[in-house]
């Protein structure tokens, strides 16, 4: 047997704090009971606001544990790719220096604006990916330079000259894609774009300021040309670029249909509510609704809200009022989605009542609130203008039907009749989500025209062409697309998603998984492109020959790229495994498309069109 007890909450503003009390309340009343009652009985507090808590709780954890993770991780990767234990150090030093400034700059934003807790794990994922990925740039950039020239100090100047612009236009491609994001209506998703741009901007003013003098400081010290970003692994990625130049057409080829067969999945993307589990793993309130489901009574704690205000003059319980409210009812309940409806023409317990049955019992309704006060408190405004309708959908409705439910609603109530002079609201957590989605959709082509738009006058403005840019946003798209695909085949499709934890095919991405993936992946997938560019830049100058500088700066960065990859692989794939669902479709989206922007399109795709275009370039 399950009793269910709603808590009626007098200031709305303080209630995640109540969750808690209400908790330990509960815990308090169990530990009264003898024992073998105590055994029998188990207290879950559920509902839209303690899963708010619970996420929030669920947030923070994930984050501490993310970064104990990372720490191994990242500096196995780094001493690997460098060689030497001091230059890895220094892009985990620069990675967590650049976390530290971004957290408190943003938490210096939240002290007098909203800002969503998801800008706590984007700001950790972003700042160590960036940081660590522009620090390697420039930490194999100066032993490269110092091997030329003994002078610590000037190698460190050079390297600012050539690698240090190529991170500062690599940082303010990412920072467009962020910065794309305040055009969105949501404050999570704003959020996000606040810690993503400010993670950005702290990266990459500490890997020109603060690496740069570590780095003079310590000379030949730092090694980092002997790993497999330096020199370590040159022959191969020579041979590599070869390969590339001899066969471009086959190269573009076969890339293209690796790209093709992975992006199919994005055909068939599903935007809504997911299926089922959409809230983190292990949490109370999540426990709360998988108990009520097994009793059919889930519905009763996320029911769609519907407040219906009539003018002044008129009263909810009106005879008239009563008639529209009982026909909107009666159109509702005739859906076989809908379980149950509670409204002042559904009361609970006595049965159906007919109309005059009703308007009897609020004749006095003055009387009727002093005997009943919590019959009507939830159903009917203090001034008597605003009726509210409960509608419990039935537990077999998946959410994606129950958005569908939403609409429906929202279509009755603009249906001209007694309703129309009303003023119809329809509210909830799955109506909620209606709003964003359509919210997300109509703020996404501003988002994608400002990203490309931006990103195009950035690439033409610094390499000098009008194909490059054209060619680079080509390219991004092709690498955001397949991440999408990949999203949809293990998430939405469940193919693979108990490797990271997910119980089964979600059905459905949440609609701000989308928006944010596109604008954070355009950035992030730029970076390698401005690697790349920016070597084949520096070989061309001298000599004019676009082969020959195309295959040299492929040489010359694939090890850098690779390497870099798989640390922003590593940061992103510790947080591809978060119990906060939004936050586990991010960090795959941005672990896959990091893997095959840095292997099939930067090594294979963007050298082969570079070959094919010639002077075009």
């Amino acid at each position: 047997a399950v009793a269910l007890v709603t808590l009626k909450v007098s200031d709305p503003d303080s209630v995640l704090a109540l969750v808690p009390v209400a908790r330990a309340a509960a815990r308090r009343a169990l530990g009264a009971l003898p024992p073998p009652d105590r055994d029998a009985y188990e207290a879950l507090v559920t509902g839209d606001t303690p899963l708010e808590r619970d996420m929030l709780t669920v947030t923070t954890e994930d984050v501490e544990r993310s970064e104990w993770r990372l720490v191994p991780l990242t500096g196995a990767i780094l001493l690997v790719a460098l060689g030497s234990p001091v230059a890895a150090a220094l892009p985990l030093v620069v990675g967590f220096l650049a976390i530290v400034a971004a957290l408190a700059l943003v938490g210096t934003v939240a002290s007098a604006l909203p800002v969503s807790i998801y800008a706590v794990n984007v700001t950790t994922m972003i700042g160590l990916a960036v940081g660590i990925d522009y620090s390697l740039l420039i930490a194999t950039r100066f032993s490269e330079e110092l091997e030329r020239d003994g002078s610590a100090s000037e190698a460190a100047v050079r390297t600012l000259g050539t690698a240090g612009r190529t991170v500062a236009v690599s940082g303010l491609t990412v920072a467009v894609g962020f910065a794309a994001l305040f055009a969105t209506p949501l404050v999570e998703t704003r959020s996000i774009g606040l810690g993503g741009l400010v993670a950005v901007t702290c990266a990459v003013a500490l890997a020109l300021t603060l690496l740069p003098a570590a780095l003079a400081v310590l000379g030949r010290r730092v090694g980092a040309r002997r790993g497999t970003a330096g020199r370590g692994a040159q022959a191969v990625w020579d041979r590599w670029a070869r390969l590339v130049a001899r066969h471009p057409g086959h190269a573009l080829l076969g890339g293209g249909v690796v790209i093709a067969e992975l992006t199919a999945p994005l055909a068939s993307l599903q935007i809504g509510l997911p299926a089922r589990h959409w809230w983190p793993s292990g949490t109370e309130a999540g426990a709360g609704l998988e108990r009520l489901a097994l009793v059919g009574g889930a519905g009763y704690v996320q029911p769609i809200h519907v407040a219906v205000e009539w003018p002044a003059g008129r009263r909810a319980v009106d005879p008239g009022a009563l008639r529209a409210l009982r026909a909107f009812s009666d159109s509702l309940r005739a859906d076989p989605r809908v379980h149950d409806i509670r409204s002042l023409v559904d009361l609970p317990g006595g049965g159906r009542r007919s109309l005059l049955e009703y308007a009897l019992l609020y004749e006095d309704l003055a009387g009727l609130r002093a005997r009943r006060a919590g019959l009507l408190a939830p159903l009917l405004s203090v001034d008597g203008q605003v009726a509210r309708l409960d509608v419990v959908l039935a537990d077999s409705v998946s959410p994606l039907t129950a958005m569908d439910v939403v609409r429906k609603a929202r279509g009755l109530a603009a249906q001209p009749g007694s309703l129309s002079s009303a003023h119809v609201l329809v509210g909830g957590y799955v109506a909620e989500n209606v709003d964003v989605q359509a919210d997300l959709a109509g703020a996404f082509p501003l988002v994608a025209a400002w990203i490309f738009g931006a990103t195009a006058v950035v690439l033409g403005f610094v390499f000098r062409s009008v194909l490059i840019p054209l060619k680079a946003i080509l390219l991004n798209a092709a690498s955001v697309s397949a991440a999408f695909g990949l999203v949809v085949l293990v998430f939405q499709k469940g193919h693979g998603s108990a490797l990271f934890g997910s119980p089964g095919a979600s059905e459905a991405v949440f609609a701000a998984v989308p928006v944010l993936l596109f604008a954070t992946l355009f950035g992030l997938s730029m970076d390698y492109e401005v690697f790349l560019l920016g070597r084949i830049a520096e070989a061309y100058r001298p000599t004019g020959e676009n082969d020959a500088a195309t295959s040299d700066g492929l040489a010359a960065s694939a090890g850098v790229i690779t390497s870099a990859a798989l640390l922003m692989i590593a940061v992103f794939g510790v947080f591809a495994f978060s119990r906060v669902p939004v936050i586990q479709l991010l960090g795959f989206g941005l672990a896959a498309a990091v893997l095959l922007d840095a292997t099939v399109i930067r090594l294979v795709l963007a050298p082969a069109l570079l070959h094919l275009a010639g002077r075009w370039n």
